[in-house]
């Protein structure tokens, strides 16, 4: 047996193999692949995005709960310190107070001085804070959302207005704090 070809490589033979051209006739649909190395590969790609989707979707959750675990450590920081600038302005006050007592011989002038200027303090501490007062003046109309009458007197002024102002009320950040106790005019 020789290692020689029988058939020269100018004769063409009688049963030549197609070329490996996906579309050798571009006029012609292309030859149908096997269906079940189709699937496979469908699979394959489906599985590789469906891990990638499960990693994703992992990771959000991880990232979703960190922050859900941070925004609740803030709260609670919030809560356990939040009064901590409104207690810090009244330190002043606090002193104000402990140094007029500590005074044994003042004078009735100096007590009243001293109290003044402590009270000059607070009123600024509360405004700081935005403590505001409610403390209508004769004749304002009566409001029951920053107002509680305590009584209705007769008086000469229009019915449901204010009287006098029994104790000052307070608002914190345009919420009641206190209501203003007042009394007020009797339809007449």
């Amino acid at each position: 047996m020789s290692d020689h070809n029988p058939t020269p490589p100018s004769e063409p033979t009688a049963n030549p193999e197609p070329a490996m051209d996906a579309n050798p006739h571009p006029d012609q649909a292309p030859l149908p692949e096997d269906p079940l190395s189709v699937a496979q590969a469908e699979v394959a790609k489906l599985t590789a995005v469906n891990a990638e989707l499960a990693d994703q979707f992992l990771r959000a959750k991880a990232e979703a709960e960190n922050a859900r675990r941070r925004a609740d450590e803030e709260v609670s920081k919030a809560r356990k310190f939040a009064v901590e600038s409104f207690a810090e302005s009244l330190l002043p006050v606090a002193d104000s107070l402990t140094a007029g007592l500590a005074i044994a011989d003042a004078s009735a002038e100096q007590l009243r001085e001293g109290s003044e200027a402590t009270l000059r303090q607070l009123k600024s501490a509360l405004e700081r804070h935005k403590v505001i007062e409610i403390n209508p003046e004769a004749g304002a109309k009566f409001d029951p959302h920053q107002h509680q009458a305590i009584s209705v007197v007769p008086a000469e002024q229009e019915a449901n207005t204010v009287v006098t102002v029994l104790q000052k009320g307070y608002l914190i950040a345009e919420r009641v704090l206190r209501p203003a106790l007042v009394t007020v005019s009797a339809p007449k």
